[in-house]
């Protein structure tokens, strides 16, 4: 990418990879600016619901944003894998959503990780949930003052420009490295700016192997650059669900928790729903909620080598979420996190190899009215990716809560069962779960759905968290 100009940003980046030393865990990180031109697009028809738009460059501007590379220390210990974030700037911050989930994976496996901050809020901020300016010139205008983004209608382009930067002069970007494939990534609002990106600018801009989209909701981002934030306020500016393109160029596999599947504002991918084909694979993860214990108070802290206790007493079921007293648990179930990087591998093997990934039944749906979950005798929903935290339950979790607050609505919730519960279910105790237990996560291994590198941890985390105290 000749007209690209990049400049190495020395000095520690702003941006919240965890609590841990990165250096520790083996990766460098290195901050740079790229500069450049970027197109925004215009439609040549109308944008349906089936996801097969078309569209056209239909004007430039300059901009300046700056991306994080993460890199293994040891080079031998690299994977040929580039996965490439669209930073998540819903709190008014650019957050690496989808490394907070999956950085055990990526460091094991030895991914090269660029966040990119591809959003205007990020770099200059906007419209966002917190109400709170913590973008990137805000925060430290010093370092960060000659960032410039022209608006979000230019987000699309700069994203394939860096991903073209990567695979084309990847010497300026991740040094020796030399990448294989490159996966673009993102969670959440970032996935629904990737739903469009695939729908209407992939076909044109062919830079990615592979997309992983995780937890969008029914609609994708406007391409206009309106704020998604903004269009929640005025549901009538919210297009309606859009599905993915039928003929995709490159595989995706998109994962959806229960809150994604029926949320409400926005509307949840229910809407949106579509069958697997020989591109799409679609996880849906009973139990799970859009965000979790995980994502907030173990993430920050999961090296690989946190002790054990402090892991236990991160997932532990609590009712305060930032700062807010909640009148119930926010899902504390640990399976999200494990699936996810589960589905990282899948898709990094149908890239490298053209197997393709595992398939998954869908979550039971009543349709009679408003779509809501089926739910088993222990109020765990029917259907979709099984785990051992659905099928040998302590707790009934869900992705779905009453709260109005979109913040907290994303946490979903949870409920541990009483005394009675685990007696009814696990009559001889903490033996009789652990050993029923390994057999579900066993069969979860077989299905593709956790990695057989976390079953040790898993098996002591299990063995750990068992509510003794209620039923023994």
């Amino acid at each position: 990418m000749d007209s690209l100009v990049v400049t190495p940003v020395p000095g520690k980046p702003a941006l919240l990879l965890g609590a841990f030393d990165i250096g520790a865990i083996g990766y460098v990180a290195d901050e740079f600016f790229v500069s450049g031109a970027a197109s925004c697009y215009a439609p040549e028809a109308e944008l349906g619901p089936d996801g097969h738009w078309s569209v056209a460059p239909s004007g430039t501007a300059d901009y300046t944003t700056r991306i994080v590379v993460l890199t293994p220390t040891d080079r031998a210990h690299f994977n040929g894998t580039v996965l490439v974030e669209w930073l998540n700037v819903s709190g008014g911050i650019d957050a690496p959503a989808f490394w907070f989930m999956a950085h055990r994976e990526m460091v094991r496996a030895g991914y090269a990780y660029v966040a990119v901050s591809t959003q205007q809020v990020g770099v200059g901020g906007g419209a966002n949930l917190m109400g709170i300016d913590m973008s990137l010139k805000s925060q430290d205008p010093t370092r960060y003052g000659g960032l410039d983004h022209p608006g979000d209608a230019f987000a699309f382009d700069i994203f394939s420009q860096i991903g073209g930067l990567i695979r084309d002069a990847g010497d300026a970007i991740v040094g020796e490295l030399r990448p294989q494939h490159l996966v673009a990534i993102g969670e959440s609002q970032s996935a629904m700016f990737l739903t469009t990106y695939i729908n209407a600018v992939d076909p044109l801009a062919q830079v990615y192997d592979g997309f992983l989209v995780h937890s969008r909701f029914g609609p994708a981002a406007p391409l206009d650059g309106g704020s998604l934030i903004t269009a929640l306020e005025s549901p009538g500016d919210l297009q309606e669900a859009v599905r993915f393109r039928r003929d995709l160029r490159v595989p995706l596999l998109t994962i959806i928790t229960e809150t994604d599947l029926f949320g409400r504002m926005p509307p949840g991918y229910y809407f949106a729903r579509q069958p697997d084909n020989e591109r799409l694979r679609v996880w849906e993860i009973s139990g799970a909620a859009h965000a979790d214990n995980y994502t907030i108070q173990v993430a920050p802290i999961d090296s690989g080598s946190a002790p054990l206790d402090d892991i236990v007493a991160a997932y532990a079921p609590t009712k305060m979420l930032m700062g807010q007293h909640l009148g119930h648990y926010i899902n504390f179930a640990p399976q999200h996190h494990y699936v996810v990087q589960a589905a990282l591998a899948a898709l990094n093997d149908w890239v490298r190899t053209g197997e393709p990934a595992p398939t998954a039944a869908p979550i039971a749906v009543r349709e009679t009215g408003r779509p809501e979950p089926i739910l088993d005798s222990n109020g765990l929903a029917q259907g979709g990716i099984r785990t051992p935290w659905v099928d040998v339950p302590v707790a009934r979790t869900s992705g779905v809560s009453a709260d109005e607050n979109i913040m907290s609505a994303i946490f979903g919730s949870g409920e541990p069962f009483d005394a009675a519960a685990l007696q009814r279910l696990y009559p001889d105790g903490a033996g009789e779960y652990l050993e029923r237990f390994t057999a579900a996560l066993d069969t979860a291994i077989r299905s593709g759905f956790v990695l057989p590198a976390d079953r040790r941890e898993i098996l002591e985390l299990a063995a750990a968290t068992y509510p003794r105290g209620r039923s023994e």
